[in-house]
């Protein structure tokens, strides 16, 4: 079961019109403390451990206070004492929420939310306070809690604390921004009902023991605390006396060490630079040997800049970095791929074998300055042939491979329009509309088409520095997307490139599994498998789609993640949609490759039928699990 998103939002107008203060609210709370304090126990992570989980859940408690006079929603609950009490039902939509908030995880891209924060009140020092241990019913219903989401945890506690009904818990819950109250009822439901067991000390933050934190430890983390200030304030000192030093760093932090490995690393004239023709003869045919380019190649300061910010990135750099790219400086000189001038911009592409960085500057200085990396180890001819030099006003600029001949723009969703050549001056490609910088509606999918001698390749900009290599056909064999036919197949399926821009995707295969007559004779349906493969080996993305006659857009199927299924160790796949035919009739349509021998569906629809393809009447909205056999006799399961 999925875990919900929980948002942050002001409570809605009550609509009883009653407004509760903040007094009313603090007898709420100065009452009922205890019971809100084992509340946001239950609802807070196990990971925390129970320590903190006791300090977190008081300190939520005691900050459910309103700032002024709010708005309260009235959901009564269901339980002598505190029937109707606005101020009741307002400050435990607070802890609720804030316990919900506490257990999502911490992302570079936003600010972590206080809740998300150790609390800084109540605090204790040199002590672990932790509840009573209860006895053996009570271990494994904590264990069992610990498998829940938190929104399904919140559903048990306020089933079992407030002896709420389903409806009631439903509407807390949307109240406290979760997305899905109906989902995680049922994930609740998947536990045994031992609601008495949460009165139990087991789950009581408020009847504590006490004991020591590691005193050994304790004692060395003083130590090494004193030992880290001296150095501090010796290398302070060190740092403060006069020398040459390096020059204007720009948007870099001030330096932190200085040893002979890092200022090589940060020396614009150790930088490695590939001859023009090395690519020509070398064994190696990747960023390794591009040569250096731009009309900026020999501007040191701007070098030493780029340089300095890869290290050591000062406040107000932008730094982005794909999933499984390391941000770290470089370990020796890196090589320079690219230094000029781009649209209102200096820039700097940069690589040390295993990432792409590229540094990027105003014209009118360094404010504003970004970082960006991408990995790229392992690349080859196919998928070294482009790098993203600029974005802007919708469009994105390329620096192509020395071994690309022509370059040209080619909409993926018009096969039959032709490709338009783009001008390149020094390997810069002339602008062309990125899908990646569009919102709106898909209608269209320009991607960079490249040509190596007598082979043509697709490359698609899913906003990262290094564009995505589309192919086509079978797991294990795939072939460049050139001819007419591979570029059909990917006509109806272009959009939904969308779904893993950002992702650190190297590549991604269509591959047309099957085709499926239509039950009521107008046509056949195409079932495609689409999987993104990345550059860190592990987060692949696997997506079955299905395509009617005259549609213009593939219908998801299914989708899943880190599977095997539709790739090279395994490319068998198996997968079903509802579809409703004309005359209003609703079938169950399913599919797997030209290896299933068999295909059975259960649950909601039940039928079965020997070969790769399943038809069978359904009602709308139902739901079935699909199983298949193949012809060696191993089951296949489906895509869900």
């Amino acid at each position: 079961m999925q875990s919900q998103d929980v948002a942050q939002r002001p409570a809605p107008p009550s609509p009883t019109g009653l407004v509760v203060d903040v007094e009313q609210a603090e007898a709420a709370l100065v009452e009922h403390y205890p019971r809100l304090v084992r509340l946001a126990y239950l609802v807070l992570p196990p990971r925390l451990g129970r320590s903190r989980r006791v300090l977190t859940a008081h300190a939520l408690t005691q900050r459910a206070l309103p700032r002024s006079r709010t708005p309260a929603p009235v959901i009564p609950a269901q339980s002598t004492g505190r029937d109707g009490d606005p101020g009741y039902a307002l400050v435990r939509l607070q802890v609720l929420r804030t316990a919900l908030e506490a257990g999502l995880p911490l992302t570079a891209k936003a600010w972590p939310k206080r809740s998300q924060l150790p609390p800084l009140l109540p605090h204790v020092w040199g002590l672990k306070l932790f509840p009573r241990s209860g006895g053996a019913d009570e271990l494994a219903l904590d264990q069992r809690l610990s498998t829940l989401s938190g929104p399904a945890r919140a559903v048990y506690a306020l089933r079992g604390l407030e002896r709420l009904t389903d409806d009631g818990v439903c509407k807390v819950l949307a109240e406290v921004g979760v997305a899905d109250p109906e989902g995680a009822v049922l994930e609740a439901d998947g536990i045994p009902a031992q609601y008495g067991l949460l009165d139990s000390p087991e789950f009581d933050p408020c009847s504590l023991q006490a004991r020591p934190t590691d005193l050994m430890r304790r004692r060395q983390h003083l130590k090494a605390a004193l030992a880290a200030g001296a150095a501090l304030l010796v290398c302070g000192a060190l740092l403060g006396l006069p020398g040459e030093g390096w020059g204007p760093d720009g948007a870099a932090a001030p330096p932190y060490a200085r040893n002979p490995a890092a200022q090589a690393a940060l020396d614009p004239s150790k930088l490695t630079r590939m001859p023009p023709a090395a690519w020509r003869s070398s064994a190696r045919t990747d960023f390794s040997v591009w040569p250096a380019r731009g009309d900026l190649t020999g501007d040191k300061a701007l070098l030493r800049r780029a340089l300095a910010v890869w290290a050591r990135p000062g406040e107000t750099v932008q730094v982005s970095v794909t999933p499984g790219t390391l941000s770290g400086g470089p370990a020796g000189p890196p090589q320079l791929l690219y230094a000029g001038t781009v649209d209102a911009a200096r820039v700097v592409i940069l690589y040390d074998g295993l990432r792409i960085a590229r540094y990027a500057e105003p014209k009118d200085g360094t404010q504003g300055a970004a970082l960006d990396f991408a990995r790229v180890d392992g690349a080859g001819r196919a998928e070294a042939g482009a790098v993203v030099l600029s974005r802007s006003d919708g469009n994105v600029r390329y620096l192509t491979a020395p071994w690309v001949k022509k370059a040209a723009e080619r909409d993926l969703m018009k096969p039959g329009s032709g490709a338009m050549d783009l001008t390149r001056t020094d390997g810069v490609t002339t602008p062309l509309a990125s899908p990646a910088l569009r919102s709106g509606p898909c209608t269209s999918w320009n991607v960079l088409q490249v040509t190596d001698g007598a082979r043509t390749r697709l490359l698609t900009d899913l906003g990262e520095l290094v564009p995505a290599r589309l192919t086509t056909g079978r797991p294990g064999s795939p072939r460049e997307v050139s001819g007419a036919a591979a570029l059909r197949t990917w006509q109806p399926f272009a959009c939904s490139l969308g779904t893993v821009r950002s992702a650190g995707v190297r590549s991604v295969n269509a591959w047309a599994f099957n085709e499926q007559p239509l039950p009521d004779a107008s046509g056949s349906g195409a079932w495609v498998c689409t999987r993104a493969e990345t550059w860190r080996g592990g987060g692949a993305r696997v997506l079955a789609q299905f395509h009617t006659p005259g549609g213009a857009y593939g219908a998801a199927a299914a989708k899943a993640e880190n599977v095997p299924a539709c790739g090279e160790r395994d490319p068998h796949v198996l997968a079903g949609v509802l579809w409703k035919s004309k005359a209003g009739d609703w079938y169950l349509l399913a599919a797997g490759g030209r290896e299933t021998a068999s295909i059975r569906a259960t649950g909601g629809v039940n039928g079965a039928q020997r070969g790769s393809l399943l038809t069978v009447p359904a009602e709308q909205g139902a739901q079935a699990q699909l199983k298949g056999t193949l012809k060696d006799g191993r089951s296949l399961r489906g895509l869900r």
